[in-house]
């Protein structure tokens, strides 16, 4: 999440289906055993295959996109597979099982009710952070050329004098910075920015330097920046409704040697990396797709020397990405971060001996679990110095740069207040994915009465 929120106790209801959900589940387990002690082998296949089932209606009711696709697509083999097992066995006495497969689905969608974690919940919920008045002198600056031209597409220009914003349209040869620090000089209490992350991440640092609130209008290619903030990307002009009244909350920056960054910086295979056109779409995914193309049996670490988070001096590494706040760890959330107000950078490096340990690696990341494989490392700190004999090829939010080492990583804890409208979900997709372990605590809790991710 992108803002720190005191956590809601379940009201009635939500607390009522969590206790159902448990009850089912459990009613479900209690006959599948008295199945069991009549026909062993018949149940041991059953209740595989019920498990099967379960976890993948699960997380089917639980995730968006194509994995909820998927997710539904094995479910329905499983139940095929045990209604076939079970006519087999006893003709058309099935009824026990059409029992039992329908408690799993009301149990699944209770759940799904008492957490509340998908996105059209999400969608119906009040945005988190500090609700705040309209803004007195709003300010956008727009590149009109980033994203293909969503700018002008949108005709943000026409909107943005139609909500009585003053829309500042970026020149060839402008100083973006000094445009920033103009307006707000001028008046502007609210700045906002319709460009990529690169052209976000510069008012940013000047908003936070001028202590004002930042709007985020998501005109580039993809927008990493404005998905974490949990920001409808695809809904350009309903961005400028955090000009009126909107929600507030705060925000890290991170910065490399004084430049601000607001998502990552990537080094070593950046050649590879940054320069891919899929980059764009997904950093960290496309930073570990691509080792099995450049990695060879000869390939060498790149001059990166750093300290690892035991304190370990290590000489070298083949990729190394610091990012403004750790990404997720579970598999919906790996290309974002489920929160930007940790106050530390999140750090992966990556030595890979030969080009059949990317291919192992690369299994450790389908697995959940990259931590598995030996030349990994990730870990979160508030600061990072790395040093090289020479200057050091980095991919700064998406561009290609050349820096002088000693490279001085730091995060800037909660220096960006940012808005956002009321229509926004407010989370990003890794807060939003939450591991099997994590929603079966949760929903105990619910059944409690305590508020999600407390112990309270």
């Amino acid at each position: 999440m992108p803002v720190t929120t005191a956590a809601q106790r379940p009201g009635p209801s939500r607390r009522a289906a969590a206790i159902a959900a448990i009850l089912l589940t459990a009613a479900v387990i209690v006959v599948t055993i008295v199945v069991a002690l009549r026909d062993p082998l018949l149940c041991t296949a059953q209740v595989v295959l019920l498990i099967v089932a379960g976890l993948a209606v699960w997380d089917s009711l639980t995730t968006p996109g194509a994995r909820r696709w998927i997710a539904l697509a094995l479910a329905a083999a499983a139940a095929v597979a045990i209604v076939l097992l079970q006519i087999q066995k006893e003709g058309s006495a099935g009824l026990s099982l059409a029992l039992r497969l329908a408690a799993l689905l009301a149990a699944a969608g209770l759940a799904r009710y008492a957490l509340a974690r998908d996105v059209r919940t999400l969608q119906r919920s009040v945005t988190p952070g500090t609700p705040v008045p309209g803004a007195k002198r709003g300010t956008l600056i727009m590149n009109l050329k980033s994203g293909g031209g969503k700018a002008a597409r949108f005709h943000l220009e026409r909107e943005c004098r139609a909500r009585g914003i003053e829309p500042v349209v970026l020149q060839p040869g402008d100083d973006l910075l000094r445009l920033a620090r103009e307006a707000i000089d001028s008046g502007t209490d609210v700045i906002g920015m319709a460009g990529g992350d690169g052209s976000q991440a510069l008012v940013a640092g000047v908003a936070a330097e001028r202590g004002v609130p930042m709007v985020v209008v998501p005109t580039g290619t993809r927008n990493h920046f404005a998905l974490d903030l949990g920001l409808d990307r695809d809904d350009v002009v309903g961005a400028l409704d955090s000009y009126g009244e909107a929600f507030e909350h705060s925000i890290d920056l991170a910065d490399v040697n004084g430049r601000v960054f607001v998502n990552n910086v990537s080094l070593g295979l950046y050649a590879t990396i940054v320069r891919s056109p899929e980059y764009r779409d997904a950093k960290r995914e496309t930073a570990l797709a691509a080792l099995p193309q450049v990695l060879g049996p000869d390939s060498e670490p790149f001059d990166l020397r750093f300290d690892g988070p035991d304190g370990e001096t290590h000489e070298g590494a083949h990729v190394i990405q610091i990012s403004n706040g750790p990404y997720g760890t579970s598999i919906g959330g790996l290309a974002s971060r489920p929160r930007l107000d940790t106050g530390t950078l999140g750090v992966f490096a990556l030595v890979v001996p030969s080009g059949l340990e990317a291919t192992h690696f690369l299994a450790a990341v389908a697995a959940g679990h990259p931590e598995h494989y030996q030349g990994y490392l990730g870990w979160s700190t508030p600061t990072l110095t790395l040093t090289s004999a020479s200057a050091i090829a980095v991919g700064l939010d998406g561009e290609s740069l050349e820096m002088e080492p000693p490279l001085v990583f730091s995060s800037r804890p909660g220096v960006l207040r940012v808005r956002l409208p009321g229509r926004a979900i407010g989370y990003s997709p890794a807060a939003r994915s939450v591991s099997l372990r994590a929603r079966l605590a949760d929903l105990g809790r619910a059944a409690l009465g305590r508020p999600a991710g407390s112990d309270a």
